[in-house]
């Protein structure tokens, strides 16, 4: 009898949101993603797992390769529990056999369920390490630039190694190399606190009135399979909603300007966003001494956005951005010819997920 192609789902636990990828032979053979407000509870892990079991037949006699930021919400009282009753619920739903389950712990390995006590500190919040890695394996030298719902990852690589010495999200803050950014969730009055509109600056109110999910919808630049969450509202998420929306954030109505004014009030907020993103990225390059010849690897539902960093929209020092290009999702995915159409596309959103299944596997040979 033939030999049965390995099997692996690589997943990447969040707080917002479960992505997972399943890998065949090596190759990615489909990428989903699933809501998951893990403050919450639980159940709600528990839901995205069994839509993937549901999904793939494979579930049960695939290898689990496991990353996690999920860690972080309020639903647990530190990071060391949240890492502990992540892999906990984790262990309970995936296939029960040994060696099936694998926990991605970054400098330290792979772990065991039995180990994860012992190196949770290495598991927390690792799922950038692993898509920079997988990154570097590819690309001579570049940074990875993954933006996604809520945050965004800026990792210089070279070497077939990640240049930073950063490992936890505090180290990363003080870096630079992760910013409370993102294009669904990011409340809007956190990224400036005056915008240029109708030829003058007013401050903005410094209340959860809209997030980046309405500036990037009314931008046409949102795709709806990434808009998972209520608006800040809970109203809909129709034009004229989010028009009113973006309106509170200056004082106004909806009914206080045209739809043509309020895109350009939107355009102003995608703006402050670049700027306050790119300066973070000019601050990587710079701290890595990486050259105008390294390669800006995209991923995340924010990628659109990487093209307008690069080129210093904003920026006094634009010339010191590279100006080569790949996506992750194409560029270092080995997606399978047979996948269906825009599953790339997916294996960019859910970069963590792919790559924790792809290190496993060339680890695991």
């Amino acid at each position: 009898m033939p030999t049965p192609e390995r099997t692996t789902i690589g997943w990447d636990i969040g707080g917002a949101h479960v992505k997972a990828c399943l890998l065949q032979g090596g190759e990615v053979v489909d990428v989903a993603q699933w809501g998951c407000p893990l403050w919450q509870g639980l159940d709600h892990l528990a839901r995205a797992l069994q839509a993937a079991r549901v999904r793939w037949p494979a579930f049960d006699a695939a290898q689990h390769a496991v990353t996690m930021t999920g860690e972080m919400v309020d639903l647990f009282p530190d990071r060391e529990a949240g890492v502990r009753g992540i892999a906990a619920a984790l262990a309970a739903a995936l296939p029960s056999r040994p060696g099936a389950l694998h926990f991605f712990a970054g400098d330290a390995g792979w772990c065991t369920p039995a180990q994860v006590t012992r190196h949770w500190e290495h598991i927390a919040s690792a799922n950038w390490l692993a898509t920079a890695r997988h990154a570097a394996l590819v690309f001579p030298q570049g940074v990875l630039v993954d933006i996604g719902s809520t945050t965004t990852d800026l990792i210089a690589f070279g070497n077939d190694c990640v240049l930073t010495t950063s490992r936890t999200d505090a180290e990363r803050l003080v870096s630079g190399e992760l910013a409370y950014h993102g294009v669904v969730r990011t409340p809007v009055c956190a990224l400036t606190q005056r915008i240029e509109w109708r030829g003058q600056a007013s401050h903005v109110m410094n209340e959860f009135f809209a997030t980046t999910a309405d500036v990037y919808r009314l931008c046409g630049e949102l795709d709806p399979a990434h808009d998972l969450y209520p608006s800040a509202d809970n109203a809909a998420k129709s034009l004229p909603a989010t028009r009113q929306r973006l309106a509170r954030m200056v004082g106004l109505d909806e009914r206080d300007a045209t739809a043509e004014e309020w895109l350009e009030l939107a355009r102003a907020w995608r703006a402050a966003q670049v700027e306050a993103i790119g300066s973070q990225l000019r601050r990587v390059l710079a701290a890595h001494a990486l050259s105008r010849e390294a390669v800006i690897v995209s991923a995340g539902c924010g990628a659109f956005l990487v093209p307008d960093l690069a080129t210093g929209v904003g920026a006094s020092n634009a010339t010191s951005v590279p100006h080569r290009f790949a996506s992750y999702g194409s560029g270092v995915a080995d997606v399978a010819r047979h996948a269906a159409a825009g599953i790339t596309a997916w294996a960019q959103v859910c970069a963590p997920s792919v790559a924790v299944a792809a290190l496993f596997e060339r680890e695991h040979d």
